[in-house]
């Protein structure tokens, strides 16, 4: 089944990449991008359903502790099923924040393993600006001048830096975990482009693009939401 998800993944590469010959634009990269743009789209649903989750979460975080408090030591079932009859009475569901995840990961070791083993056309170039070989996993060890460094390094620090970005426009709170994140897993992101192939640090640096995007108009959409769930002080849904 996941080899079929692969070879699904190379063949939707090839077609976007006819698209690309069809408009005079002939170029993998760009057809990794057109790839990006139908994924980010496809998933849309769900990241605006996680982070409207995540939002209300917050909101009725005052009444979960008070929940907490009043049920924890004398019936922690009734706690856990007040809990939820609040979450289910503002329409939230907390295990939302996960299927975006859950989602992109088989998408993203897909495309990687259709990256590595992908059979180009002939005479085509896997290039895109830049990059010379989209499916070459570009190490320190070839570095041996200032434009090489550029190429090796240009999108695990652009990954890096967008995922950053991403996750600042996504904190909703102060919490010493959330903030530690903010910081490494930038870090971590830019070390794992270090090691796959470049076509897939394409992949994350426009996927994060859009995202910010995305995020900016999400966020407008949640400032609505806090007013509705404030207006509504925990008694109604919010929709």
């Amino acid at each position: 089944m996941f080899q079929s998800l692969v070879d699904g993944m190379s063949y939707l590469m090839n077609l976007l990449y006819s698209f690309t010959v069809m408009i005079h634009l002939p170029n993998y990269g760009l057809a990794i991008i057109l790839l990006t743009v139908l994924i980010k789209i496809a998933l849309y649903p769900l990241s605006a359903k996680q982070m409207r989750s995540m939002v209300i979460m917050q909101q009725l975080a005052p009444k979960v502790k008070e929940i907490q408090q009043k049920y924890k030591e004398k019936d922690p079932q009734k706690m856990q099923k007040k809990v939820m009859e609040l979450y289910q009475q503002h329409n939230v569901n907390p295990m939302s924040g996960c299927l975006p995840l859950i989602v992109q990961l088989p998408i993203l070791i897909a495309l990687y393993r259709a990256l590595l083993f992908f059979k180009y056309p002939e005479n085509t170039i896997p290039s895109f600006l830049w990059i010379s070989n989209l499916s070459h996993v570009y190490k320190f060890s070839e570095i041996n001048g200032l434009f090489s460094a550029f190429v090796v390094l240009s999108l695990p620090i652009l990954a890096g830096v967008t995922t950053y970005l991403q996750s600042k426009m996504t904190m909703t709170t102060n919490d010493p975990t959330q903030r530690m994140m903010l910081y490494t897993m930038p870090v971590f992101i830019a070390y794992i482009c270090m090691t796959v192939p470049a076509g897939l640090s394409l992949y994350w640096v426009v996927f994060n693009v859009m995202g910010i995007i995305q995020q900016y108009f999400i966020n407008k959409q949640i400032a609505g939401i806090k007013e509705a769930t404030a207006e509504s002080g925990g008694s109604g849904k919010v929709r």
